[in-house]
């Protein structure tokens, strides 16, 4: 179980639950800490300097920011009950928050930035309570396009930091500092591999603040007049209860963006477990899912009592993991007290902070362009048809004109309050809509509601039968979709039993139908169970005791009838979906 994985990736040394020798899990953990602490610094600066909030407040926030990551990265590896994933992921501040944060503070202040912030918490939270319900209507064309309108959005605090610091120290200073941030990061991140690609953005940031310096832009005497060590003064705003015209107009690109920060989580924690259990094959765990978004709401609730810049997780423990070899928890901890510690030390944080801004510009631009990118992967990786073009088409060019003021921008100004006239709003909202009307308008599927046992199995040949039939597939069809429920039936019953006892009632099955590109979809939704069936299916191979021969006699049935089979556990349901091909002599 030790050796080299398919892909060729090394070895993996320690599972999440395993336990490593204490110097490993030390070095590792200060080693995942080093390389998000600038990541997690600049992005609440970048926010604060646009916004143009106090250097006190400033030092409050990213200090904040640092504080709440670590915390929330010890609760991604120490769960508690539900809350936590129990895997090394790393949480960092949100780069899809920057526009909404700094017309937060521009419009109201940091007390309207925490109520906005604090409000938007409860978006991953409830995402996570009921995961289940969300997926269908949270499509990758959705967040996608959000995820590519917020360099649309951000592009002018690019200019203004860069307006605002062209009159200071010699004339080319801001310029040449700029140009080689964006260079240098640049290069790096195209070029590069292995963990050079990880600090291309510290690297860029170092160099640019040298030749800053070079020109007088660096403050160093600010740096000097702080000590090494020191408690941190809280400033935390409190919260703006007004709800004014700016807080209804910003609200909802706080909600949008929660949920495609959520949905980052819920894919970091998808790529987090693809890489942390030595066999790849093993099948998501949605509920460790439900789990880190958990901590994305507790996290970003934190960050509003806190008034800084709301998070997400992070996928560089991924990268590490794979080049380490350690997965275990214990370096999720070390990582996450380290940035704690961090909190504590003045002058590391004063070198970051005295960081100029056409530095930070130049970080920035390479951070919207990887959030584009991302943006554009999300969609393609969600399949690219006709419709799915053309909601990501029409949205983003909706969220273009009307964040330029291209579209009527006098009656967009005038309807609520200007809700339109941010891109992300106005993009975000074209698609959902278009989502929601092809989700509605699209042939429902076929369904049927029973008990979960071997009594139920003549109900449900029959509503097979008649959905084969009405698709116009004949008797060779259903027999197979009659005998592919029949043995995933009887194997989620027998997992079931143990539920059923403890509960004191019969189990209920939802069975839906549908076809799908030459072949039918069977969803089977039921309650919660201890044992993964893709996770069954696919030890197949390996030895089995007598006990569980007859379990396997159905899972090799079924794994034989159906093309796939795909088990998602939530904390609150199972759905089991199973995919048959029609015979070709079917119509």
């Amino acid at each position: 179980m030790s050796g080299r994985s398919p892909g060729g990736d090394p070895p993996l040394r320690y599972q999440p639950d395993e336990k490593p020798p204490p110097r490993l899990a030390l070095g590792v953990g200060l080693q995942l800490a080093v390389l998000n602490m600038a990541a997690v610094m600049l992005i609440p600066m970048v926010v604060m300097r646009a916004a143009g909030m106090s250097d006190a407040y400033l030092s409050w926030a990213v200090l904040a920011s640092v504080a709440i990551c670590g915390m929330a990265t010890m609760l991604q590896a120490r769960p508690a009950g539900r809350i936590g994933m129990g895997h090394v992921m790393v949480m960092g501040t949100s780069g899809a928050f920057i526009p909404a944060s700094i017309m937060a503070l521009e419009q109201g202040g940091a007390a309207l930035l925490a109520t906005l912030v604090a409000i938007s918490a409860l978006v991953p939270l409830l995402l996570s309570w009921r995961l289940s319900l969300f997926q269908r209507v949270l499509t990758p064309a959705v967040s996608g396009t959000v995820i590519m309108l917020i360099p649309v959005t951000v592009m002018p605090f690019i200019s203004n930091l860069l307006a605002g610091s062209s009159e200071a120290g010699s004339p080319p200073g801001a310029p040449i500092s700029f140009f080689a941030t964006v260079l240098v990061i640049g290069v790096l991140a195209l070029k590069a591999s292995g963990a050079l690609r990880l600090w291309a953005p510290v690297i860029g940031v170092v160099l640019g603040s040298v030749i800053a310096a070079a020109y007088g832009l660096y403050d160093l005497e600010r740096v000097a007049a702080v000590p090494w060590v020191d408690l941190p003064r809280i400033r935390a705003p409190g919260f703006d209860f007004g709800f004014g015209t700016a807080f209804w107009t910003l609200l909802p690109s706080f909600l949008l963006v929660a949920v495609i920060a959520a949905i980052r989580t819920m894919s970091s924690a998808v790529a987090v477990q693809r890489v942390s259990w030595r066999r790849r094959s093993r099948a998501v765990d949605f509920r460790a899912v439900q789990g880190a978004m958990a901590v994305d709401g507790v996290g970003n609730l934190l960050a509003g009592l806190a008034g800084t810049v709301p998070g997400s997780a992070t996928t560089t423990s991924v990268p590490l993991t794979q080049l380490t070899g350690v997965a275990a928890r214990a370096v999720g901890v070390v990582a996450g007290a380290a940035f704690v510690a961090f909190a504590f030390l003045p002058k590391p944080f004063a070198a970051v902070l005295a960081i100029p801004d056409p530095v930070f510009a130049g970080y920035l631009v390479i951070l919207l362009a990887m959030l584009f990118a991302i943006g554009m992967k999300i969609v393609l990786q969600g399949g690219l048809g006709y419709r799915e073009g053309l909601v990501v088409g029409i949205a983003f060019l909706a969220g273009v004109g009307f964040q330029y003021g291209l579209i009527f921008p006098q009656e967009a100004s005038r309807f609520a309050g200007g809700l339109l006239e941010n891109g992300m709003n106005a993009g975000g909202f074209s698609a959902i809509l278009m989502t929601l009307f092809l989700r509605f308008t699209e042939p429902r599927p076929s369904r049927i509601e029973t008990g979960l046992g071997s009594a139920e199995l003549p109900t449900i040949r029959t509503f097979l039968s008649d959905f084969a039939s009405r698709s116009g597939w004949g008797g060779t069809m259903a027999k197979r979709l009659g005998a592919a429920a029949e043995e995933a039936l009887l194997t989620l019953a027998r997992g079931k039993d143990s539920a059923r006892e403890r509960d004191g009632g019969q189990r209920r099955l939802m069975l839906s139908a549908h076809r799908e590109k030459g072949g039918a979809v069977l969803e089977f939704v039921v309650g919660p169970g201890t044992e993964n069936l893709q996770d069954r299916i696919a030890l197949l191979g390996e030895p089995s005791d007598e006990a569980s021969m007859e379990q396997e006699v159905s899972l090799r049935l079924l794994r034989h009838l159906a093309s796939s089979v795909r088990h998602q556990q939530y904390h609150d349901t199972d759905i089991i979906t199973v995919r048959v091909e029609a015979p070709r002599d079917s119509g």
